[in-house]
């Protein structure tokens, strides 16, 4: 790597010149000086390409550019800078590269720069992007880093990364002693990951004086997020937004969705030039408005242009399809979306309307029934803003589908305080024995919430008698799943099902392989995934779906993507699933964790899956009380129906109801319904539950039955242990109880 305009004094010698200048005066160097002085690219040592000058005229022209100088000299006089800025005004991808610039000057001996984004197409998106701009390869002097993809180096300058990978590199490096400068783009979203991250900064930043750290926001930041770091306002740079269009509101009598879609019609049938955005509520209306509007195009007249819908679902594989973000001419595409994240669509220079339903879902966690429900809520001030200012030019117009006068509230509420937390308690956990033990929350969790955090870790024995995590903690930590998943792997060691456990966890952890097509065609996509039924269960079911892929895969002549097009499975969400499958390999070998050969299908191999599943998800079991279907939940006695695509669901008549059954989650909100269900026996439950959780549930007849049948079973227990291995000792019923704690 280049170091020719770099010195531990912060001074830049210029190849032809006579003399060191500061950074001040290289900052305030002309256009043309500077551009006739840096004839070699100063990160590689190249000279530049014409494509370099091209870019760098673009770059000129963003807002972004005209603060540079007051950034600089900012970042230099202290540890916290806060820029605010929309998402055109290059704020994710300028800043970043002049925190690389300040490393540069002193030879990086504070190390190099990370800028963190919430969305991993984002991260990647960016990282290609600022690699054209300073005339780099990809993957060496700037690079990413999300999950299940890596493209960069020990040595890379710039790496983008997802917030949480962030965080998972902290385990090892708590401190960041590999960066000089953390970038935390889109601080105003206030995720989990990104509040934590912001809290262990401040306490990082008091053990690293040299470190430095950006807070990039696409609205006015809060004045408690503004002060979090400094406990006085943090330097606040505003990037000055270009100017956008006119506002016009409205209020929709019959409902935002359908106003939306009329909008979008008039629109186009009105010849104005232009794409469109269109802010929804749910990934179900994305996915209505695009076969309205697809089928409505096609009986467009051919004079207005061709309208093509295009559904963006944030947090799925390839969130904003290939080429969309390419002008197609005469083509108008109306962009589909519910993501209360406006930077997904910074590269997109052709929006003249955007239409705002002003609303957005957010999921409310309740500790009391371990479940989320969804609210439907009003966006912020800052995000109704930042929508608008997505559109091109001044002639755009934003139209807001509410009236003008109704009450925004200023800021998003922090997920932190409405979020399980389980899986950040654990984090926490593993960061104090790192010697980074202090989070400074700039907004608390709820203590109901950190209660039963604590609670379910402790039942899941991952802390020991004094709070700290355990040794099954730490390892349970080692795996980027939840808690109760990452338990199930552990235990699938033991029980000699660490394939078939993998499988399942890696199809969990990705979005769901089912496609549900429209009405006409939903009795055949049932008739096609009733073709991969397990009879005990959904989680066997999941197994049998990535094995026939993976076989497909394997077979020359089948065609991968029209076999799921064929079966309605998701290709993209079997794709990542097969990538977590390799991750969690990875994972268990590099902490030397025994791998079992595959055995599925097998009838030990079938019990041990359910005693894996139970030892990590006994907290989620149910029982059908009146035989018709009503399973009573035995932690919060709520009583809920088996989801209809399960296997046991309405459409499945071949598989009568079990009565008992173990779950992964229960979608309390939208249709109360326990999803991915697995029949179990109550012994098994008895025989994997930990006893102090069992004597804590709460009372009920279940439990009744479950007490009778340990009283009743526990001086016979030996004959009637549920099958194992020929070579596994038949033990005492009660002693095999949290066996793998």
């Amino acid at each position: 790597m280049a170091q020719d305009m770099s010195s531990l004094t912060g001074e830049h010698y210029f190849e032809g010149k006579s003399h060191l200048c500061s950074d001040t005066e290289a900052l305030s160097l002309g256009d043309k000086e500077y551009n006739d002085i840096l004839q070699l690219n100063q990160f590689d040592g190249l000279p530049y390409s014409s494509s370099f000058y091209k870019l760098l005229k673009e770059r000129k022209e963003l807002p972004a550019w005209k603060a540079k100088c007051e950034f600089m000299e900012t970042l230099a006089k202290g540890q916290f800078v806060v820029v605010s800025g929309s998402a055109k005004t290059g704020r994710s991808s300028q800043i970043p590269q002049w925190c690389a610039e300040f490393c540069l000057a002193v030879q990086f001996q504070h190390g190099m720069v990370v800028c963190t984004q919430i969305h991993p197409q984002q991260a990647v998106d960016l990282a290609l992007r600022v690699a054209d701009e300073m005339d780099v390869n990809i993957g060496h002097e700037v690079g990413y880093s999300v999950p299940l993809d890596t493209c960069c180096t020990k040595d890379t300058v710039l790496r983008y990364c997802t917030d949480d990978m962030l965080l998972r590199e902290m385990m090892s490096d708590p401190l960041l002693e590999h960066y000089n400068v953390v970038v935390v783009d889109q601080a105003q979203q206030r995720t989990v990951a990104t509040d934590i991250l912001q809290g262990l900064l401040k306490d990082m930043a008091l053990q690293r004086p040299e470190l430095r750290v950006v807070l990039l926001t696409s609205g006015e930041p809060g004045p408690k997020q503004l002060a979090h770091f400094t406990g006085s306002a943090a330097p606040l740079i505003r990037l000055q937004s270009p100017v956008a269009g006119e506002t016009l509101y409205s209020s929709t009598g019959d409902g935002y969705f359908c106003s939306a879609l009329r909008l979008v019609l008039e629109i186009h049938h009105s010849g104005e030039g232009g794409d469109v955005i269109v802010f929804l509520v749910t990934t179900q209306e994305i996915d209505v408005a695009h076969d309205i509007l697809s089928r409505e195009a096609h009986s467009l007249p051919p004079d207005l242009g061709a309208l093509l819908p295009v559904p963006v679902h944030p947090g799925r594989p390839g969130s904003l399809p290939a080429g969309a973000e390419t002008d197609t001419g005469r083509t108008r595409r109306v962009f589909l979306t519910s993501s209360p994240n406006e930077d997904f669509f910074w590269a997109v220079s052709s929006i003249s309307f955007v239409i705002d339903a002003g609303l957005e879902k957010r999921n409310v966690y309740n500790p009391r029934i371990r479940t989320n429900s969804a609210i439907i809520q009003p966006v912020s001030k800052a995000q109704a803003e930042s929508r608008k200012q997505l559109l091109t030019g001044p002639t755009g117009k934003c139209f807001r589908l509410y009236p003008e006068d109704r009450q925004l509230p200023a800021e998003l509420r922090p997920q932190i305080t409405d979020s399980d937390i389980t899986s950040t308690v654990l984090f926490l956990k593993r960061m104090e024995i790192a010697g980074l033990g202090h989070c400074h929350f700039i907004d608390r969790p709820d203590p109901g919430g950190l209660m039963q955090a604590l609670e379910e870790l402790d039942y899941l024995a991952a802390l020991d008698n004094d709070g700290n995590l355990s040794e099954m903690g730490i390892i349970m930590s080692e795996f980027p799943l939840e808690p109760q998943m990452a338990k199930t792997l552990i235990a699938s060691c033991e029980f000699d099902c660490v394939s078939e456990v993998v499988i399942i966890a890696a199809m969990l952890a990705a979005p769901t392989c089912f496609l549900v097509p429209s009405v006409d065609l939903k009795l055949e996509a049932s008739q096609c995934h009733m073709k991969f039924q397990h009879p005990e269960g959904d989680h066997f079911t999941l197994i049998n779906i990535y094995k026939a892929f993976k076989q497909c895969q394997q077979d020359p002549y089948c065609n991968v993507e029209k076999w799921c097009q064929d079966f309605y499975l998701n290709h993209s969400s079997l794709l990542m699933a097969d990538a977590v499958c390799t991750d969690l390999t990875d994972t268990l070998q590099r902490i030397e964790l025994p791998i079992s050969a595959p055995a599925f299908s097998s009838r030990t191999n079938t019990v041990n899956i359910k005693r894996a599943l139970l030892a990590g998800f006994f907290m989620q079991v149910a029982r059908d009380v009146d035989g018709s279907g009503n399973y009573f939940i035995m932690t919060h006695r709520h009583v809920a129906q088996i989801h209809p695509l399960s296997v046991y669901g309405a459409k499945s008549p071949k598989l009568g109801l079990p009565e008992w059954v173990l779950f992964h989650e229960h979608s309390f909100s939208e249709d109360n319904c326990l999803c991915t269900v697995t029949q179990i026996t109550p012994e098994e439950f008895i025989q994997m539950a930990p006893q102090y959780f069992f004597y804590n549930l709460p009372p009920s007849e279940s439990k009744d039955i479950l007490q009778n049948i340990l009283n009743h079973r526990a001086p016979h227990c030996q004959e009637e242990t549920p099958p194992t291995c020929q070579d596994e000792p038949q033990e005492d019923l009660t002693s095999e109880r949290c066996v793998i704690q």
